[in-house]
């Protein structure tokens, strides 16, 4: 269902926010649904179930722009992005159907627990790549068929946790490209349409059994797609590898600070 709330003098800060998140999430493939929801909730009193709609909503320009831009300057594999799409698609299907059988309260605690098991992968992931810097060891060529059979369920899995949780799915979507040996720059733009197809897919389920507030999505959105577009453009001029082990580490450091929030309050 789509409805439009009334304004209040604080929805004044969602642009600047939307712009925040819609720049970091075009820089780093994510496309940001998974920071509005716990804004929305925490900081401006949002029911968990309108969240989550309103935020897959709000998800789609930041998609469409940073994708655009991240096109524009040749950091996107269509082929890889496709097949991760297709299985996103199924998993939309199946999350959705599961957000009807839990409460508010229920889906922040689901949020806040899925939020830190993906920091602790995350975190994991980078120490053992460390391990193998340390010891000399080159990255395992992989097969084709090794590349679609892995996509393919990494796409499920974001599907699923898009439509559940109304995020970007982007953990999974960047952890499995990153396991396909994609170059870094291929992987944020790449991600950005498997995650708009997820959105796509999440968010029409979501209008059968779900709410989204049109007041909400369009503040967002009038910040989001400057930041989207700008995004790409600063990731050009800046060498992303040499930053990689660091932004994956406080990225996860968020994500469990911003999980506990979640299981507390």
């Amino acid at each position: 269902m789509i409805f439009h709330s009334a304004f209040e003098y604080a929805y004044l800060w969602l642009p600047f926010i939307g712009f925040v998140v819609g720049f970091f999430g075009s820089l780093t493939g994510g496309g940001g649904g998974f920071i509005f929801i716990p804004l929305l909730t925490i900081l401006f009193g949002v029911a968990p179930h309108v969240a989550i709609g309103s935020s897959l909503a709000a998800t789609l320009p930041i998609c469409l722009a940073g994708a655009y831009g991240h096109y524009k300057k040749k950091n996107l594999d269509l082929r890889i992005g496709l097949i991760f799409a297709a299985g996103g698609i199924l998993g939309a299907l199946v999350g959705a159907g599961i957000t009807r059988f839990l409460t508010g309260r229920q889906l922040r605690i689901a949020f806040g627990i899925y939020s830190i098991l993906i920091a602790i992968t995350m975190y994991a992931g980078h120490r053992k790549d460390q391990k193998n810097t340390a010891n000399g060891d080159g990255p395992q060529e992989l097969t084709l068929a090794s590349k679609y059979s892995r996509s393919t369920l990494f796409g499920i899995l974001s599907g699923i946790i898009t439509a559940t949780f109304g995020t970007s799915g982007s953990a999974p979507i960047l952890a499995g490209l990153m396991s396909i040996r994609m170059p870094l720059k291929l992987v944020l733009g790449t991600s950005l349409v498997v995650v708009f197809v997820n959105t796509c897919s999440a968010l029409g389920a979501h209008l059968l059994v779900g709410q989204v507030d049109l007041t909400l999505v369009l503040f967002l959105a009038c910040g989001s797609i400057i930041g989207a577009l700008l995004g790409p453009r600063l990731l050009a001029n800046i060498k992303v590898e040499k930053a990689e082990g660091k932004v994956r580490v406080w990225y996860a450091l968020g994500m469990i600070v911003s999980g506990i929030l979640m299981i507390v309050l």
